[in-house]
Parts: C-alpha cells; structure tokens; sequence
C-alpha cells in the first residue's frame, strides 16, 4: 500500500489516472490499440500532460510498480489503462483502515 500512496502523492499521476478513467474522452484516436482495450499510448498521455517522454515513463513505471496502471507493448508503443481491480482494492482497503 506504500507504494500506492506514493504513486498517488503526485498531481500529474492523479491527473493521469484521472484521463485514463475515460480514455474516450480525454485521448485522440489512435492508429495503434483501442483506447479502452488496450489502453492509451504514453505519447498520447505525456503530450496532454505537456512532459517529455522520460519524464512520462518515470511517473507510468510509478503507477505501474503500485498496481495501478498496466502496460502492454503493441510494436514499438507501451499503452497504459487503469488496473480497476486494484483501484477499487486500495479504496476498500483505506476504507477499511479509516
């Protein structure tokens, strides 16, 4: 849960996880994956969010290592969606804990 909470003490990760709720909404069609199959692209995600694509994998490797987020590579693209399960576990588990 530690790493959670820290993945989640970041505005741009919030914001992040946030866009990739309603990835329809937030994101452009891509040529490559289905925004909400697959997920969205991180250039797509590091664009909007206005950082470099380092700056990017830094805060996705954060998401991911705390189960948030999950990456599937298609080509040379790494695609991000939320891991909903694990979402809706930390809440029951703060839930829980409050």
């Amino acid at each position: 849960m530690r790493d959670a909470f820290h993945a989640l003490s970041n505005d741009k990760r919030l914001q992040i996880l946030d866009w990739l709720k309603d990835p329809r909404a937030h994101f452009p069609p891509q040529v490559d994956g289905d925004l909400v199959a697959d997920g969205v692209c991180g250039l797509f995600i590091a664009d909007k969010l206005g950082v470099s694509a380092p700056t990017l994998s830094e805060h996705m490797r954060i998401l991911v290592e705390a189960g948030l987020v999950t990456a599937t590579r298609l080509k040379q693209w790494t695609f991000y969606r939320r891991d909903e399960a694990a979402l809706a576990a930390l809440k029951a588990q703060i839930t829980r804990e409050l």
